[in-house]
C-alpha cells in the first residue's frame, strides 16, 4: 500500500507506542482465581488473522498492558517472567497478586489452586505485596512458578496451553504467551509472586532470573594434599 506523506506521518505518530508491560494473598487457596472462581473465568479469544496492514495497538481502556517475558525450566521447576506497563497517562496502583487463570489446548479452563507466593513450590517468590504506585510508563513485574511433577501414576498429569493474567481480582486480564506448555503434572496448583515495581534503570527483561539454588552444606571432606 503507496502512503501519502500526511497519512504516513499521521501513522508513524500513532506508531509511538509505550513499550509493553512483568513481573502474585497468603498461601493456600485463592478464591477467585483458578482453584474457586467466583464466576466463569475469562476465555481468551482465538488470535485473529492479521490483516494486510496490522493496526497500531493502543492502550486498553484499564490504563495498563501486560505481557510474558519469557520461561526459564530446571530440574522441573518453571519459572515465567511477566510484565505490567502503565501505558495510560494517570497513576496505577497495584498492592497484591497477579490473577491467574489457565486453560487447555481446547480454550477449556482448568481448575488449579493459585499459590500466592508460591512457597509450596519454591522458596524465594514469598515476599508480601506492597502498595505500589506506577507513573506513565512505570513497569510492575511478578514470576508465575510451577513443576512438572507426577507424584501418582493414576492421576492423569495436567498440559496448560494458555494463560491469561489480570492485575487484581476483579479487573480485566489479557492473554500472555507461556512460552511453551504450562506442564503441571499432577500437582493441581501454580504460584505466583507479588507484583514488584520495577527499577526504571533495569532493562526490559527477556527472561526471568532464574530460581535461587539451595544453599549448600559445606563438605567435610578435606581437600587432597597437593604433594600427592
Amino acid at each position: 500500500m503507496i502512503l501519502t506523506w500526511t497519512a504516513a506521518r499521521r501513522w508513524f505518530g500513532a506508531a509511538v507506542a509505550v513499550p509493553l508491560a512483568l513481573a502474585a494473598c497468603t498461601p493456600g487457596d485463592h478464591r477467585g482465581q483458578g482453584g474457586d472462581p467466583t464466576g466463569p473465568p475469562p476465555t481468551p479469544s482465538s488470535p485473529a488473522r492479521s490483516p494486510s496492514v496490522a493496526p497500531v495497538a493502543e492502550c486498553p481502556a484499564s490504563g495498563v498492558r501486560i505481557r510474558a517475558t519469557g520461561g526459564d525450566a530446571a530440574s522441573g521447576l518453571r519459572a515465567l517472567g511477566i510484565e505490567l506497563v502503565n501505558c495510560g497517562e494517570r497513576p496505577y496502583q497495584l498492592n497484591g497478586y497477579p490473577v491467574l487463570h489457565v486453560f487447555d489446548e481446547e480454550r477449556e479452563p482448568i481448575m488449579l489452586r493459585v499459590v500466592n507466593g508460591a512457597k509450596e513450590i519454591t522458596l524465594g517468590f514469598d515476599q508480601p505485596p506492597r502498595k505500589i504506585t506506577l507513573a506513565a510508563g512505570e513497569r510492575a513485574t511478578a514470576v508465575v512458578l510451577w513443576r512438572n511433577l507426577v507424584t501418582d501414576s493414576t492421576v492423569v498429569a495436567t498440559n496448560g496451553e494458555f494463560l491469561t493474567v489480570a492485575p487484581a481480582a476483579g479487573q480485566p486480564a489479557e492473554e500472555v504467551d507461556p512460552d511453551g506448555p504450562i506442564d503441571l503434572g499432577n500437582t493441581g496448583r501454580i504460584g505466583v509472586s507479588a507484583w514488584k515495581k520495577a527499577d526504571p534503570s533495569t532493562p526490559v527483561p527477556t527472561r526471568p532470573a532464574p530460581p535461587p539454588a539451595p544453599s549448600a552444606v559445606p563438605s567435610s571432606v578435606s581437600p587432597p594434599d597437593s604433594r600427592l
